[in-house]
């Protein structure tokens, strides 16, 4: 009988070590590939999980054509993973020059009014690399809200305020508005309290 891998955090992790040491990425999103198709899926590290690493991959090794197929394979598992599949697939879509493609799925992201502040942070930092900044501001303002809004800071009550992606955020969103010559706001002096 053969021995199926089982798929862990642990082992995607040390593969993504290797890959950001030597470079070869592709080697990397391969072997992701491998173990997403044929290993035993677990809580930590459901296939969907595994697919979209594997596409990460491929992107970091400038093949976007292949990173979509990975987050099509992802998106048609249906399982849990860490971050929409269809923002990284937005990012391969804008590298190949399918902008209407990449654009209509960012459409469907906003329509669904995402309510993860790690969500706003990635559209955001994606829309400024494609020089929208009035996009990337407006989802960067809208990911710090929801951070202050989990804190019970906004307009709703809520869980505990995740700092790092707060800080993040606002400096993302600073940048931006700095970039725009928008003078400095409520938020942007939140960068300054310890």
């Amino acid at each position: 009988m053969k021995n199926v891998p089982i798929l862990t955090r642990e082992h995607f992790d040390a593969i993504e070590s290797d890959a950001a040491s030597s470079g070869d990425y592709a080697a990397a999103a391969r072997m992701m590939n491998e173990l997403a198709v044929t290993g035993t899926e677990t809580p930590e590290m459901p296939r969907a999980e595994a697919f979209l690493r594997a596409g990460e991959q491929w992107l970091l090794a400038d093949d976007p054509a292949r990173a979509i197929d990975e987050f099509r394979r992802a998106l048609a598992d249906g399982g849990r993973i860490s971050t929409d599949a269809r923002i990284p697939m937005a990012r391969a879509l804008f590298q190949l020059g399918r902008w209407h493609d990449a654009q209509e799925l960012l459409g469907q992201v906003k329509a669904e009014d995402p309510a993860d502040p790690r969500t706003c942070d990635l559209l955001a930092e994606l829309l400024f690399e494609q020089a929208d900044l009035v996009g990337a501001l407006g989802w960067a303002t809208a990911g710090v809200k929801l951070c202050l809004a989990a804190a019970g800071q906004g307009d709703e009550p809520g869980a505990d305020v995740n700092d790092g992606e707060l800080r993040m955020l606002l400096r993302l969103r600073y940048r931006i508005r700095n970039d725009l010559g928008l003078p400095e706001d409520d938020y942007d002096a939140m960068l300054d309290e310890p």
